[in-house]
């Protein structure tokens, strides 16, 4: 049985369906790649953290 009602993309021509399914995806990429930016932030930030406190260890 269908649902009872249809989601607006397909009652779009084609070149609309297109253009939102391409900005959807590109807002989904977009998303992950600041979520793994971050990510990437803090293990950047930890490793320097662990340099300096491991070159102050040594120097002691």
């Amino acid at each position: 049985m269908f649902p009872p009602f249809l989601p607006s993309c397909l009652t779009q021509d084609w070149p609309s369906r297109d253009h939102h399914y391409k900005q959807t995806k590109l807002h989904m990429l977009k998303s992950w790649r600041d979520s793994l930016e971050r990510k990437l932030a803090a293990v950047n930030s930890v490793i320097t953290t662990l340099e300096e406190q491991l070159s102050r260890q040594t120097t002691d």
